[in-house]
């Protein structure tokens, strides 16, 4: 797996807390790497600039929130570990801040990240690091075993396009 030592840093009652990847696909389970890795980029570009429009520049962890319109599990658990933003009602699933302009592909890929202070939103670039050939299998209702298993490949593989690039190759911020 690309870069193991990369972390993501938030503060909790004075006590840094830092998460890997890996922290966060044992929380995740083996389902969905490539929504873990989606939003582990997603933090990994949103917190530092968060970090550094809050006073001390600390996050406090139960202080972030996220809304998106993506609903994926992957994502969600990530986002929980790091933030314990689902459990502390700060984290909404909300459909109209896809961007269908931008193409089934990369629509749903927009996470909004905040705090009190500061708020920006991530926006996946338009780089390959999701297949169209994903999106379409993903939505396919009935799936053969053979389509199956070469989903699972394609979730790796995308897992890693962006784990092996900084989160600022992967997702570009507004705000």
């Amino acid at each position: 797996m690309p870069n193991p030592g990369r972390t993501l840093t938030v503060w909790e009652d004075g006590v840094q807390l830092d998460f890997t990847f890996a922290d966060c696909m044992k929380y995740h389970g083996p389902g969905f790497p490539g929504g873990v890795a989606h939003a582990f980029a997603a933090l990994g570009r949103a917190l530092p600039e968060l970090a550094s429009r809050n006073p001390g520049g600390r996050l406090q962890r139960r202080e972030i929130r996220v809304r998106t319109p993506f609903g994926g599990p992957g994502a969600r658990d990530a986002f929980e570990l790091v933030t314990r933003a689902v459990t502390g009602d700060r984290y909404a699933v909300l459909p109209e801040l896809a961007r269908p302009e931008r193409g089934s592909t990369l629509a749903r890929y927009v996470f909004e990240l905040s705090t009190r202070e500061a708020s920006v939103t991530c926006v996946l670039r338009d780089d390959g690091i999701v297949a169209d050939e994903f999106i379409e299998l993903t939505g396919k209702p009935e799936k053969s075993p053979e389509e199956l298993a070469h989903l699972e490949v394609l979730k790796l593989e995308m897992r890693d396009r962006i784990l092996q690039r900084d989160p600022a190759l992967v997702y570009d911020l507004e705000g």
